[in-house]
């Protein structure tokens, strides 16, 4: 897989004296030694040395070089097949303060470094950007895109790494959930991560034939209320009843803790950001809200389901990579040590159609934000539209039909009036 000038982002003159550093930041995710590996021994079979640096860029920024090991052939050359980072991982960031970015240059500078092969999410992308911009030329800087998210800011159907491991895994817990659930009749709110987009979660519950997956993008742009996620979840619980069936999961995505307001969700206040100023939404426990808040909602409306909440996320992120991400890993680490050695700088890493493509880290920027974009999830497509399909929720014809509307009156021993005055809202504007 050739790697040529023509379609580096930007190049610099070779400097093969220089060494090659490889960094990892942000949460884990399946196939970073795979990467780290890859990267590895590309590097070591063209006689360039290879640094790997120890817990992202905590140490550096403190000016201490000591947490960096060399790597060769023999110490990587099997890594591939184990989850987790060989070379350790943080959310130190450095971009918060310009001497703390310094530090880090001036030690990658003491350490020989000329190249550095960054892995991490949209927040390391960011990282990498700022370096390759306060370096101005002396380091050359390519990103590999990390993260079980999937919301990086790259052309459709081009998965970040990790992904296709986590939603694997993932489904494979959401269907011995699912077997519980028919099992002891009971519903299962299943939280998968993704700080803003919906993508494990859709990716999980659809592969998985949830009941229902419930994400962010598609409320659009706008804030909702928490009523409206819990009647949503209350009217599928409501609809399955009517059908005779008291057991169901539902996927959440994280991120729809980000779009209730905050005197809506009290624990928003309360809850820790990270490093890079994002909530820490694990500490919000948004599954067991909706539990709670949906039985109270169930009584109100004269039902009752056991419902057991649960958190996916710290299960799928170090779990090892499949053939899938083994083996886009391995390119990725290729390609991304490569576009370096032969002067490319200031890019992400990606493969499209089968061939290395650089993609200028410029083009993924938001100049309203100064971050990296975020891809959300085309609530437009197909993919979304046939996953919508199959879920069990109300729909404009629960209450335009009135046999269907009778059904959902009778379980919950009121009149269709009342039916409709209690959740006809959720699909007045459908």
């Amino acid at each position: 897989m050739a790697v040529r000038s023509r379609r580096m982002a930007e190049s610099h003159p070779v400097k093969q004296d220089k060494k090659l550093a490889i960094v990892v930041a942000g949460g884990p995710a399946p196939g970073i030694n795979s990467v780290v590996g890859s990267a590895t021994i590309l590097a070591c079979v063209s006689d360039v040395g290879v640094l790997g640096i120890q817990d992202g860029f905590q140490w550096l920024m403190a000016g201490d070089t000591s947490r960096v090991v060399p790597l060769t052939i023999s110490d990587t050359g099997r890594i591939h097949f184990r989850g987790g980072s060989f070379l350790g991982i943080s959310r130190a960031n450095p971009t918060k303060n310009p001497k703390d970015l310094a530090r880090v240059l001036d030690s990658l500078d003491r350490l020989g470094v000329g190249m550095l092969l960054t892995i991490g999410g949209d927040d390391t992308a960011l990282t990498a950007y700022k370096l390759s911009q306060a370096a101005g030329g002396a380091l050359r800087v390519a990103h590999v895109p990390k993260t079980i998210d999937n919301d990086l800011d790259l052309p459709h159907d081009v998965w970040t790494f990790g992904y296709q491991t986590a939603r694997h895994v993932g489904v494979e817990i959401v269907h011995n959930l699912m077997v519980d659930a028919t099992t002891t009749g009971r519903w299962y709110f299943v939280v998968a991560m993704g700080r803003k987009a919906g993508h494990l979660a859709l990716g999980i519950g659809k592969a998985a034939g949830a009941t229902l997956t419930l994400i962010p993008e598609e409320f659009g742009a706008r804030r909702i209320p928490l009523k409206t996620v819990v009647d949503t979840l209350a009217g599928a619980i409501w609809k399955r009843q009517a059908k005779g069936r008291f057991d169901g999961v539902a996927v959440l995505a994280e991120g729809l803790a980000e779009i209730v307001p905050e005197n809506d969700l009290a624990e928003r206040q309360s809850a820790e950001r990270d490093e890079h100023g994002h909530l820490r939404l694990d500490e919000i426990s948004f599954g067991d809200i909706c539990k709670r808040r949906v039985r109270e909602r169930l009584a109100e409306l004269g039902l009752k389901a056991t419902i057991v909440s649960k958190n996916i996320g710290y299960e799928v992120r170090c779990a090892d990579p499949i053939p899938f991400d083994l083996e886009y890993t391995r390119d990725l680490g290729y390609c991304g040590a490569q576009f370096l050695m032969e002067g490319g700088t200031n890019a992400l890493v990606s493969i499209q159609q089968g061939r290395f493509e650089p993609i200028p880290f410029q083009r993924i920027m938001d100049p309203a934000t100064g971050r990296m974009r975020v891809r959300m999830v085309d609530v437009t497509s197909d993919r979304y539209r046939i996953a919508d399909s199959y879920m069990t929720r109300l729909r404009p014809s629960d209450f335009d039909d009135p046999q269907e509307l009778a059904k959902l009156a009778a379980v919950a021993k009121m009149t269709p009036e009342r039916v409709r005055a209690e959740l006809g809202y959720l699909v007045a504007t459908s």
